[in-house]
């Protein structure tokens, strides 16, 4: 029998041409995010902050997706007893898990918002600091991101409305700067009578003593459930009905004597994505817990974690998406289909184009709602309302753009991109949560609607788009006509009943959102980057009137700009 041919290593049968390579420091790489860390961090927090991200993208580019598709594939465990039949319910984690927590303690992503030193020194850009750390990871690992966002929310909680007891003994454990002494948090939230009707909660809370209780129930949804820290809604008084009759509770893994507080683990939920954490169903059956602020103020309480939640998720969006894109990008820099670079296709570059337009659009608009959460927390009012429109706004925008940045840029490689080899399907799966998580599409409709009856933010926002674009006058009209067509019909709803009001807030509120993205790229003009700004614009409105319609796709060049990527 004749044997095979042996295929000669030198010829053209190759997916990728030679020479093909991958970036190998997402930070360096990044002309996008390293432009905005130049231009909307001080000085002395570039400088903070260089050796950590610089160790940090190299991590990304080149340890972290191997320990990332390692967690994924081989997920946590739940063991629900010991040798002696004793119940521990006790998750087990691939190493590979444990190693990328500690690679996100050392990057400081905690450290620089919670060290009191730190905290104080960078007061007003430390949420900018911390998330600039967490972008870079969630580019590599998005699964661990959830209890990392999680953790960062109950540092929150405890140090706004804990006893001070508390926060000394448990802050230092979210920013310690050593892994083996970092605590997790969570927030236990969803029930199965309601999911995102939170009033509908059932779970009970009864009373020990002072402020301390035992809750009795189940919570359905609950994300990093091997916390050590926990913070749950529960009714002290069941007769009192919907979100005002819900306190909250801290909850340790651990009580005071060092026995394990009871907490049965039902099961670890089976998910589509970010396989590498642990979301489980529990109950409740006498689980000792404190009460944190006033009775029946716990939801009030729980927003503010769900809404730095949000911020969370958005980030995590901007990086899935961020990173989509960058994989189609190298991938097709150094592939040739029908005899040439598929760059040089023009249809190549016009999915390119829309791509890179819808990933800059999202880059300026989630780190503008940053920006507002520091300045908002460093006593600014007006940021404060701005920032009460923008969360809702920002979360549902970017979480569906990283949906569609991911699919398209799957497209984009073909059948390489459909292959578990590459990276692209295990973002696909877990950019998929971000639409859902923390809010449907639908529930940050609703938040807006109540943004705009409940704060001035509206005001805020259009003050700032008519004062950027007084100093872009080429744009200034378009702008403002997308802004005053979506402001009439929003106008109007005060009139309408409820469910016409909703049904009409829509695409007006849509119409806003694309409006101060809009606003947003044209306020992060500087000479470094205004001709990538402005071809992402020609993007952005081509539909909106003759003047803008696109006559001829971009080059190659204006794409490697608008894209920012150097391997």
């Amino acid at each position: 029998m004749e044997a095979n041919p042996q295929i000669d290593a030198t010829s053209n049968n190759r997916v990728l041409a030679p020479g093909a390579r991958t970036s190998e420091n997402f930070l360096s790489s990044d002309a996008i995010f390293s432009g905005y860390l130049r231009d909307f961090l001080t000085p002395k927090a570039q400088e903070y902050l260089r050796a950590p991200l610089q160790r940090l993208g190299v991590q990304a580019a080149k340890v972290m997706d191997e320990l990332s598709l390692i967690a994924d594939q081989q997920g946590p465990e739940l063991v629900k007893r010991n040798r002696f039949g004793e119940a521990i319910d006790q998750i087990r984690f691939h190493p590979a898990y444990d190693e990328l927590m500690r690679i996100a303690v050392e990057s400081q992503m905690m450290r620089i918002k919670w060290e009191p030193g730190l905290r104080q020194q960078f007061a007003g850009e430390r949420h900018r600091m911390g998330f600039a750390a967490g972008y870079l990871f969630a580019m590599a690992e998005s699964g661990q991101y959830c209890p990392l966002c999680m953790t960062d929310g109950v540092a929150l909680l405890l140090d706004r409305f804990a006893e001070d007891g508390d926060k000394d003994r448990l802050l230092p454990r979210i920013y310690t700067d050593k892994a083996e002494e970092f605590y997790t948090g969570a927030m236990f939230l969803t029930e199965k009578a309601g999911g995102s009707d939170v009033g509908a909660n059932l779970v009970r809370a009864e009373p020990v003593a002072g402020d301390r209780y035992r809750l009795y129930g189940e919570k359905w949804f609950c994300s990093n459930v091997n916390a050590d820290i926990i913070f749950a809604l529960a009714r002290t008084d069941p007769e009192r009905t919907g979100t005002s009759g819900l306190s909250i509770f801290l909850v340790e893994k651990q009580r005071a004597n060092g026995q394990r507080n009871p907490l049965n683990i039902v099961r670890l939920k089976d998910k589509l994505g970010t396989r590498s954490m642990a979301s489980g169903e529990c109950l409740l059956q006498g689980t000792e817990a404190k009460l944190i602020g006033e009775e029946f103020g716990g939801f009030r309480i729980m927003a503010q974690m769900i809404n730095l939640s949000r911020l969370y998720n958005s980030v995590a969006a901007l990086a899935g998406g961020r990173r989509a894109l960058v994989e189609a990008y190298q991938f097709l820099s150094f592939r040739r289909t029908f005899g040439k670079n598929a760059l040089e296709h023009a249809l190549v570059r016009e999915k390119l184009w829309e791509l890179g337009a819808l990933n800059l659009m999202n880059f300026h608009l989630v780190w503008r709602a940053v920006e507002a959460l520091d300045r908002a927390e460093n006593g600014e009012d007006n940021e404060a309302q701005l920032l009460r429109l923008l969360t809702p706004m920002v979360k549902r925008e970017s979480a569906e753009r990283a949906v569609y940045l991911a699919r398209e840029s799957m497209e984009l490689m073909g059948g390489m991109g459909y292959i578990e080899d590459t990276v692209l399907p295990k973002i696909m799966r877990d950019v998929m949560v971000l639409p859902i998580w923390e809010g449907a599409g639908n529930i940050m409709l609703l938040d807006m609607l109540r943004a705009l009856r409940k704060s001035q933010g509206l005001s805020v926002m259009l003050a700032e788009m008519a004062e950027v674009t007084d100093r872009h006058p080429e744009f200034a009209p378009v702008v403002r006509q997308m802004a005053e067509e979506a402001v009439a019909v929003l106008r109007t709803l005060k009139k309408l009943p409820q469910d016409e009001a909703e049904f009409r807030a829509k695409p007006a509120l849509l119409r806003l959102t694309r409006a101060y993205a809009v606003s947003c790229l044209l306020r992060a003009i500087v000479p470094e980057n205004k001709s990538q700004i402005e071809l992402a614009l020609r993007w952005l409105l081509k539909d909106e009137g003759p003047e803008w319609e696109l006559k001829q796709p971009a080059s190659i060049a204006e794409i490697r700009a608008l894209i920012g990527w150097e391997f």
